[in-house]
């Protein structure tokens, strides 16, 4: 699985004009299920941007993580996160999985992020989203397993 992760003071996804989630003081997670993932991986996925520590400490060093903090998060699928850029100019994303395998692993994926602790908000798989945010820092960290 894909995931950018960007640490925010706000953020929020809206739905037809409807605005579905939202967290404040957290992280957006934009995450992307591969061909071949597993139900594991989405649980350590979970697990590693639950433990991620890209909050500052009182010493401003990024040594807290979100459970740490108490912060919440809001997980939006984006399946552009599979594109493949190396040939031609239009992307290619082939290597993303299916979008029922996709989907599985993105409602897993924010369910096992929630039973970790904390606030967990979601978009809706497959939808025309828009996404507003915060960026904190910025800190935006690319993680991959």
């Amino acid at each position: 699985m894909r995931a950018l992760v960007q640490r925010v003071k706000h953020a929020q996804v809206t739905v037809a004009g409807e605005m579905i989630g939202q967290t404040g003081p957290g992280v957006l997670v934009l995450v992307c299920a591969m061909q071949g993932d597993t139900p594991e991986q989405a649980d350590a996925l979970a697990a590693k941007i639950a433990k991620l520590r890209i909050f500052k400490d009182e010493a401003g060093k990024m040594n807290r993580s979100l459970l740490d903090t108490g912060g919440g998060a809001l997980v939006v699928s984006q399946f552009t996160l599979a594109a493949d850029t190396r040939s031609g100019n239009r992307p290619g994303f082939s290597s993303a999985a299916p979008p029922d395998q996709g989907e599985a692993l993105y409602l897993r994926f924010a369910a096992r992020l929630a039973d970790l602790g904390p606030k967990v908000a979601t978009g809706q798989f497959g939808a025309d989203m828009e996404v507003s945010l915060i960026n904190a820092g910025p800190v935006t960290i690319w993680l991959e397993n």
